[in-house]
């Protein structure tokens, strides 16, 4: 009998948000496409856990989102995988500061090819399967997006060119496809802790009203919330972040 389960691809999910989106979209019976660039080992152990509740419902896929010929790719082989696609969650970020004097070209390309040039065209190349099954998408945006962090021109642009991308989708691609965006606060603190230091999180968090981080599967429930049982919503944003865009 074939599989009839929906299935999604989630960019950037080895690890962190993208893999508690997975493990919670697993969880509601989903198979998964989970897209790594440089984490095989990490995709590969999410994977293999996912398939031991089930078996086959997950398979990895590598790609360089920086890199078109990648994109297509991606696309490609996550609809032959299962011959459909319901859900397509664009995760995958890079962050890093870089002060407009001394930003180069090449931060330019690293981080608008992949926050924003990559979920253009992957969108593009996955919309005929998504309209056949009137599926959805969820854009990870930020909430930097609308007030922008310091020395983050470039990653700010490139989530407010998501942001508005998503409201574009939303009046472009209906009613077949449905198109919303989440916007984390403070969930996860960089991994590189040089580029947050403990008194600039201190602060964010004292502007924040629920005076605390919030946990992964916060963001995680609101993307099941969004793809799985919000049939009428589309062209919203999101924000999860314990009040604190309130204070920004």
């Amino acid at each position: 009998m074939p599989d009839t389960a929906p299935v999604a691809l989630i960019t950037g999910s080895a690890h962190r948000l993208g893999a508690q989106a997975a493990q919670a979209l697993h969880r509601r019976g989903w198979n998964l496409v989970i897209h790594y660039r440089s984490r095989e080992h990490q995709a590969r152990e999410l994977a293999e856990s996912l398939n031991q509740e089930r078996a086959e419902s997950v398979f990895c896929l590598q790609a360089d989102l920086s890199i078109s010929a990648h994109i297509k790719r991606l696309a490609d082989a996550t609809i032959a995988r299962w011959g459909r696609l319901d859900a397509l969650i664009n995760n995958a970020a890079v962050f890093y500061p870089n002060p407009t004097e001394i930003a180069t070209e090449e931060d330019w390309n690293t981080i608008l090819h992949t926050n924003l040039r990559a979920p253009f065209f992957l969108l593009q190349a996955c919309l005929p399967a998504l309209k056949k099954t009137r599926g959805s998408v969820v854009n990870m945006i930020d909430i930097y997006s609308e007030k922008p962090l310091d020395d983050h021109p470039l990653y700010c642009a490139s989530k407010a060119g998501l942001a508005s991308l998503t409201r574009s989708w939303a009046k472009d691609l209906a009613p077949d496809v449905r198109v919303n965006g989440v916007s984390p606060g403070a969930i996860l603190w960089p991994e590189n802790d040089g580029e947050m230091d403990k008194d600039h999180q201190r602060a964010i968090l004292d502007k924040t009203p629920l005076a605390r981080t919030g946990d992964p599967d916060d963001i995680a429930k609101t993307i099941v919330f969004l793809i799985c049982d919000a049939p009428f919503i589309t062209g919203q944003i999101i924000s999860v972040d314990g009040g604190r865009s309130l204070n920004m």
